[in-house]
């Protein structure tokens, strides 16, 4: 009986505890859950953001499956636009009981009340502020529902980037939104080796006027860049349009790109007036791309019926719809968790005292944080697409359409993805395959451009500012046909003048420039100090006898090589004479050395192959050790006598003599050359026979060579003497270094060649040591380097090039022009290759014969061993083994076992004619008794 009773208490204290807890778990889950909605009514976002916010929270609270009974409440409050109306509007919302705000709109606004929300630790869902800056960590209860102008101005720089255009000129509303996004435009355009060259801001005040618009774009008209970035509101923007219109800014060669708040006005208020829509014919704009799916299409079939058609659907008013569904998840979760709405307030405001603010009615929304994490690790799907956040709280997997403005509407010309770049195919679709941005995947349809036409724009054109390029000219003292500028004038002449003056006729629009002297008329000047001024922006560009060298490349860009250029060594020299010794020159002391050493080791192979079997190679000591230096130096003429039996030694006789005869043929050749051609020779061989030597080395004042020869050759700068025209050069290698001149000159071959029309007694020794060219300098990125390069092609193609060399270059030449330096030994690095076959062949050879000594050996060794007295030893056993090689291979009993069996099959073959013809047979046997 106690027990039962004792059961029956157990029973309903749990009874007791379970009703307690399920209590808890409704009470947690208030009636109304409110949240706030704040941005601008009368935008072009706002009209179609409010529809969507009213449709968003009635399907919360019709779906039975989020919330569980809580009914979600939004009150929504017009920001106007107003920084401070905003701040005013968000203040009023923490005076209630809203555990999250969606909105802000403006980026403007999200600025001053993101502060609001962190202390009071209210969630801020905005659908429609782009600001990048707004996802940093000084905001951390912001979160940006839509993609970022990160992405967009990502986005942006890969279109900029594929149509090859380098520089572009950014138009931005000066404000948060502008300012910030303009800078995210610039850190990716950099990214590509791209830049805004030109950014100028308009003033965010709604009283900016048309002519504040006109004096703007006048400056824009004047810059290089004729790509524009339009980054500001739809107000502003459709008057910087209109503007541009009366300025014929919008025609042929001009390039315009806008962010997406074009989209959000052609989306929802077309079409536009045919004004509005004329005025932006050609433009490039962006829409934030949101995947096709049928709660998407169904949705805009409900919208066409809320609106009557009046008002379109953006891609704002979507990412508003999911921020309400995202909110409700978000709660759900939180109250699944045991989360509870509550507020305390903040003892700080307590202590302002301001009078009738009455801050301290403002609460700090207790669990705001666990809110604040349900939101950012939400994961589902809503019109927009997957809603799920990164690690820096960005939209995964961002995307936009890329579209073109032409007649009354617009097409779309692909896609891009910050998984695959630019696309003609969904970024959706994509994602099923692994990430690709190489830049032959990138791809575009075609564009309409600013003036109906379909060729892309070059991107810019000279500034119109009324000022011509300065290009900077060398003033030369010497090798004047180069460059040379008129006494008393600042024209110049010249084949590089020439060669730039044509080229630049042939541009496709007109260039106004003139030519700046540089250097003092007395001396050659310093080229490196010439091209830097372009990098200081004295310059616009350099023109003259330029060499392309790796460190001017670094800070600059040169066109097309107009000239092949490249170090060459000038050394004096001497005839040649014959002499007792000139039979050895033709080889290198290494290839007599080695040539010698395989005469006689090839002797030596075929002596121990043929010991054993040839007479011819036995006898005395003597007598073999001068038929191996017979035999080995006969087969020189193909002249020795000794027959070889071994096949081993003709194995290696035969490779021996395809080597001689390749040897031989050359010699004869070189030793032909040497005898009959006229020669010239300098002790000076190359530039590796400067690098050794401690004798003085000349070069061009002004040139890169002596640099060169210093810093990457390793001559000591002791040893280097700048010489300043083609006389010094003369001079100097007519006195050599014993005589205060130099042993050689490195130089440009351009010059080199030039100086050396006129001067029969020296010569080019070794080959050019650097490969290279000269080409205009323009500043890093230059549009009209590329230009000029391909003006520089057609110059070559068509022979224009070819007559200027000519025109300037082409001087009478010294008669001996066709002698030639001291022809090159031949060295062992040509024939190693036959050497290492022949040795190969030996070596096997040797193997093969020494297998078969050891075969025969070991035959020999047990019947020499059957003796039990004798004990064999090593020395012995090597003793016996030489005495087997020098031993002569007794044939007889072969040659015996030879001819007795050919008499046994010649007796077989008598037998068998006799079983045939037995007459035949009877009379050889009466005529042999007879």
């Amino acid at each position: 009986m106690d027990s039962i009773r004792f059961g029956c208490w157990v029973f309903l204290f749990c009874l007791l505890l379970s009703t307690t807890g399920y209590s808890r778990n409704l009470t947690s889950r208030p009636a109304v859950v409110n949240i706030g909605a704040l941005f601008t009514f009368e935008s072009s976002i706002g009209r179609v953001a409010k529809i969507a916010i009213q449709e968003a929270v009635k399907d919360v609270n019709a779906n039975s499956s989020i919330l569980r009974g809580t009914k979600l409440n939004v009150d929504m409050r017009n920001s106007n636009c107003s920084g401070f109306i905003g701040m005013v509007e968000a203040m009023r919302f923490m005076e209630t009981d809203v555990v999250a705000i969606i909105g802000p709109q403006s980026s403007v606004v999200a600025h001053i009340i993101s502060h609001v929300a962190n202390q009071l630790q209210v969630p801020l869902l905005s659908f429609a502020a782009t600001d990048p800056s707004l996802n940093s960590l000084q905001f951390p209860f912001f979160v940006q529902t839509t993609p970022s102008d990160l992405h967009q101005m990502a986005a942006v720089s890969d279109v900029v980037d594929y149509y090859g255009w380098k520089q572009v000129t950014a138009i931005y509303i000066d404000d948060d939104y502008g300012r910030n996004g303009i800078s995210a435009l610039g850190d990716k355009l950099a990214e590509r080796r791209c830049r805004i060259s030109y950014k100028v801001g308009i003033p965010p005040d709604s009283g900016v006027n048309r002519t504040d618009i006109l004096d703007i774009l006048i400056k824009v008209a004047l810059m290089e860049s004729r790509v524009i970035i339009l980054h500001v509101n739809p107000d502003v923007g459709f008057e910087v349009f209109s503007v541009a219109n009366r300025l014929q800014m919008m025609g042929n060669g001009w390039a315009w790109i806008t962010t997406s708040w074009l989209s959000s006005v052609l989306d929802s208020a077309s079409p536009l007036p045919s004004e509005t829509m004329d005025s932006i014919q050609g433009v490039l704009f962006l829409r934030q791309h949101t995947p096709d799916s049928d709660r998407k299409r169904g949705f805009y079939s409900r919208w066409r019926k809320l609106t009557s058609g009046s008002l379109g659907l953006n891609s704002y008013g979507l990412y508003a719809y999911d921020s309400v569904w995202l909110i409700a998840h978000a709660i759900d979760a939180f109250f699944n968790q045991g989360g509870i709405i509550s507020f305390s307030n903040d003892s700080r405001l307590r202590s302002v005292k301001d009078g009738g603010l009455h801050l301290e009615a403002m609460s700090i929304f207790d669990d705001g944080k666990l809110l604040l994490n349900n939101i950012l690790q939400s994961d589902l799907v809503g019109l927009t697409g997957r809603i799920k956040f990164d690690k820096d709280r960005s939209l995964i997997l961002p995307a936009y359409d890329v579209n073109n403005v032409f007649g009354t509407g617009f097409k779309r010309i692909g896609y891009w993805s910050n998984y695959s770049g630019l696309t003609v195919v969904p970024p959706e679709i994509l994602y099923t395959n692994p990430p690709n941005r190489s830049s032959a995947n990138q791809q575009l349809y075609k564009v309409i451009w600013p003036g109906d036409t379909l060729i892309t724009p070059r991107g810019w054109a000279f500034a119109n500012n009324g000022k011509q390029l300065r290009i900077g000219v060398p003033i030369r003292v010497s090798f004047r046909e180069f460059v040379s500028q008129a006494r008393g004038k600042d024209t110049f002449k010249g084949f590089c003048i020439d060669v730039f003056t044509n080229a630049i006729t042939l541009l496709p629009y007109p260039v106004q420039y003139q030519f700046i002297p540089f250097g003092d008329g007395e001396n050659n000047p310093s080229y490196t100090e010439l091209v830097n001024k372009i990098t200081t922006g004295f310059f616009d560009a350099v023109v003259g006898d330029i060499a392309i060298v790796t460190n001017r490349t670094k800070i600059l860009d040169f066109t097309q090589p107009y000239v092949a250029s490249g170090l060459v060594v000038v050394a004096p020299f001497r005839e040649s004479n014959s002499i007792a010794w000139t039979f050895l020159r033709p080889f290198s002391a290494r290839l007599w050395i080695v040539t010698g050493c395989f005469f006689f080791v090839v002797g030596l192979v075929v002596w121990i192959l043929e010991h054993r079997i040839n007479d011819e190679f036995r006898g005395p000591p003597k007598r073999q050790i001068i038929t191996v230096i017979w035999f080995s130096l006969s087969t020189l003429f193909f002249a020795h006598r000794e027959n070889t039996m071994s096949t081993l030694a003709r194995f290696v006789l035969l490779i021996w003599l395809f080597v001689v005869l390749i040897i031989n043929s050359n010699y004869t050749a070189s030793l032909t050359s040497i005898l009959t051609v006229h020669q010239l020779s300098s002790p000076i061989k190359g530039i590796e026979s400067l690098k050794e030597s401690d004798e003085p080395v000349g070069y061009q004042v002004g040139s890169f060579a002596g640099y060169y020869l210093s810093e990457e050759v390793g001559i000591s700068k002791s040893r280097l003497v700048a010489l300043g025209s083609p006389e010094e050069y003369a001079k100097s290698l007519q006195l050599g270094p014993g005589k205060g001149g130099v042993a050689a000159i490195v130089d440009e071959r351009p010059y080199v060649e030039l100086f050396l029309a006129g001067q029969c007694t020296f010569r080019i020794v070794g080959r050019e040591f650097t490969r290279s060219g000269w080409g205009f300098a323009f500043p890093k990125d230059s549009p009209l380097a590329v230009d000029m390069s391909t003006a520089i092609l057609a110059l070559s193609e068509n022979g224009d090039l070819q007559r200027i060399h000519d025109k300037w270059l082409m001087q009478n030449t010294c008669s001996s022009d066709t002698s030639e330096l001291e022809a090159d030994k031949l060295h062992l690095r040509s024939f190693w290759g036959l050497f290492l076959f022949c040795g190969i062949a030996c070596l096997i050879s040797l193997l093969i014969y020494v297998l078969q000594i050891t075969r025969l050996f070991c035959r020999a060794a047990p019947a020499e061993s059957a003796s039990p007295d004798q004990c064999p030893s090593r020395p012995g056993n090597i003793r016996r083994l030489l005495t087997l090689m020098d031993q002569k291979e007794d044939r007889t009993k072969n040659e015996s076992k030879r001819r007795k069996l050919e008499r046994s099959f010649s007796g077989k073959d008598q037998d068998g004619e006799s079983l045939r013809n037995p007459k035949r047979k009877e009379t050889e046997s009466t005529i042999g008794a007879t």
